[in-house]
């Protein structure tokens, strides 16, 4: 049973959607401010917290950037409808996704659902052999079985949501990718119009990749059309 961590101050609104997690084979911890809730983050356990923006004592967004500091748990961030400042911020500070409030029970779970589909590792019962499943696309290695990933021979870190975009344009290294075929594949679900997390979570990336030689990033956009991932 995945644990998840709550961490809003609506204590109506997190008892009704814990119930409801329960009911969909969770288990739940709950923390009603956001030094509470980095404190129970960074114990560790946790298969994904759901951290709303607006908490006293501590930001959502001070408690994410404290989370991410130490620990790549799957996070989804709670907003108010239509903020879409507050969802920017949060996905360029590592948030896997997030949810408008006032959300139903049934969509924060298949939203949670979602991110651990992409984010989980596979199943201890099949590993994964330490040379198989490589993914190359010039300086990149990746192993999509261990969720790992080097540059240039170092480890890379990514955000699980990072890793599967990262993923899906090596896979196609060399092409220009639409976004909405990046939505489908990595994703999991179709491009929304004004839907901005894979320009924030692929500018991300392009930091932690660093510029090529002659300046360019190695990981280009065509206004309009989508992303291509340099080989060489």
């Amino acid at each position: 049973m995945k644990k998840i961590l709550l961490v809003d101050d609506d204590i109506e609104l997190t008892g009704m959607l814990a119930r409801y997690l329960k009911r969909e084979q969770f288990e739940v911890e709950l923390a009603h401010d956001g030094e509470s809730g980095v404190r129970l983050a960074l114990q560790g356990g946790h298969a994904l917290i759901v951290l709303d923006v607006m908490m006293p004592r501590l930001s959502g967004m001070e408690a994410l950037r404290r989370i991410r500091a130490n620990r790549r748990t799957p996070v989804i961030m709670l907003t108010a409808r239509g903020d879409n400042i507050d969802r920017i911020v949060g996905l360029d500070m590592g948030a896997d996704d997030y949810v408008p409030k006032p959300c139903t029970p049934g969509e924060l779970v298949a939203r949670i659902r979602a991110v651990l589909r992409r984010t989980d590792p596979p199943p201890e019962a099949e590993p994964s052999p330490p040379s198989a499943d490589v993914i190359e696309a010039g300086l990149l290695s990746m192993w999509p079985g261990r969720r790992e990933a080097t540059w240039r021979g170092q480890v890379l870190s990514l955000t699980g949501t990072e890793f599967v975009l990262l993923l899906t344009l090596a896979r196609h290294a060399g092409q220009l990718m639409p976004k909405a075929d990046i939505s489908l594949q990595a994703l999991g679900r179709p491009l929304t119009p004004y839907d901005r997390r894979i320009d924030v979570h692929l500018s991300s990336v392009r930091q932690k990749l660093g510029l090529r030689a002659d300046g360019q990033p190695w990981i280009q956009s065509v206004r309009g059309l989508g992303y291509q991932l340099l080989k060489d």
